[in-house]
């Protein structure tokens, strides 16, 4: 199989990409031209796996399928996972597919290209704690759904435990950590509500991070005022407190003793997939490839975007793993990539990163942000239902550079529709 175009990972960034192009290169040239690799059946936005993990939002429905993304934008699409890479044949391998019994349904398989794109995103970084494969993680929509099952089964049998109580822990204050715990009570809340009160239950729920401050990558004031709001909902807010051990049934740490927990959930740190360094590229300590100010990695015709790609920023930052700077990275390289295609000789300008600042659902209608460089060159401190509001409209942005402002117009009108007759909590 040849491509002209393989875009091996189809989160934010890579999707947006392939769609891009595909659009482009029309319904005739766009399917043979450029090729999406994932190992998912189906698209879910990954800021949105906190309510996914909760319960509060519904995979089957928020999850677009690939092949008909593909059909719609006119690229193509193939299920797998890269294995290996030979930039100087410009091949790339990918593993065998297998059934839930383990029969063999796809053979390993070789692509070549003329330019590949690396997408993959990233993962946890448990920073070497002993017992955290005891703790849940929220990298991909299977890992939220797994979460969502043993939560909904942690529920019930609180329900009727003797103590009426369910203590959960989140090990890191950032973004995901903080619209977890968030997500969480309201699904605690919603739970309540079907239930008989003689069968009513207490959610215990602590945040822990390491840090003087909980979304210490975000302003004090956002931070200041998340923690306000997460503390005036019960929940527990340790800083300053760094975990030793994970135990399945608690949290070692040193300053806070032992925390017990019925559910643990590794929130804290980034870190790109441990076989990128046997790829043949350059990469850091934290396994993300190192790319220039064009998005190259040390390969000719090698490309990298998104959590997976560490591109400079300034003198001593990089570019931060956030769904903005994927979006931003994809029309940057769409725009060098057609040029490309159309053997033309690619614009000079390289990449620049632009922080339209950060947005942070607390739910509840409630939220809390900052964007920056608005009018007048101001920061602008925003909250409450506006900022909840704001939150939705990036949601909607990614998916109208995907499925263009009609189709997203009529998803989000029959997400709507279908959430006033079921209900906010999935509980099947």
């Amino acid at each position: 199989m040849h491509h002209d175009v393989v875009v091996v990972g189809g989160g934010a960034g890579g999707l947006e990409l392939a769609a891009r192009l595909g659009r482009r290169l029309g319904r005739r040239h766009g399917p043979r031209r450029v090729l999406l690799v994932d190992r998912s059946v189906f698209h879910i936005w990954k800021p949105t796996l906190h309510e996914v993990a909760a319960g509060t939002l519904d995979a089957h429905q928020e999850g677009l399928s690939y092949t008909v993304l593909a059909r719609r934008n006119h690229f193509g699409f193939t299920l797998g996972e890269l294995r290996a890479l030979d930039p100087q044949a410009r091949t790339l391998r990918l593993g065998a597919i297998h059934d839930e019994q383990g029969r063999l349904l796809v053979p390993e398989r070789t692509l070549s290209y003329r330019w590949l794109v690396l997408a993959m995103g990233s993962g946890s970084n448990f920073f070497g704690t002993p017992g955290a494969e005891h703790a849940y993680v929220l990298e991909q929509a299977a890992d939220a759904e797994r979460f969502r099952r043993h939560l909904q089964a942690a529920f019930t049998r609180s329900a009727f435990a003797a103590d009426k109580r369910l203590g959960i822990a989140i090990v890191g204050g950032g973004a995901t950590g903080v619209e977890l715990a968030a997500e969480l009570i309201e699904a605690h809340q919603e739970t309540l509500a079907s239930l008989d009160p003689e069968q009513a239950f207490r959610l215990d729920l602590t945040l822990v991070e390491a840090a003087p401050r909980i979304l210490a990558g975000l302003p004090e004031r956002i931070s200041a005022q998340a923690q306000t709001a997460l503390q005036r909902k019960q929940v527990r807010v340790l800083t300053r407190t760094r975990v030793q051990a994970v135990q399945p049934d608690r949290l070692v740490t040193e300053s806070q003793g032992d925390i017990l927990a019925d559910l643990i959930v590794w929130a804290a740190g980034i870190q790109a997939a441990p076989n990128n360094p046997s790829l043949g590229l350059a990469t850091n300590r934290a396994n993300q490839f190192v790319v220039d100010d064009r998005l190259a990695t040390s390969a000719e015709g090698v490309y990298a975007l998104g959590d997976c790609a560490a591109c400079p920023w300034s003198a001593d930052k990089t570019v931060p793993a956030r769904a903005q700077a994927a979006h931003q990275q994809a029309d940057y390289l769409a725009t060098r990539l057609l040029a490309l295609l159309h053997e033309r000789a690619p614009a000079e300008r390289p990449f620049t990163y632009r922080d339209f600042g950060s947005l942070v659902s607390l739910g509840d209608n409630k939220g809390v942000g900052n964007l920056m460089g608005g009018l007048a060159g101001r920061n602008f401190f925003v909250e409450g239902l506006i900022a909840k509001w704001m939150y939705m409209s990036l949601h909607l942005m990614h998916h109208r550079a995907i499925l263009g402002v009609g189709g997203t117009f009529v998803l989000a009108m029959a997400r709507l529709l279908q959430r006033r007759v079921s209900g906010r909590l999935k509980l099947h």
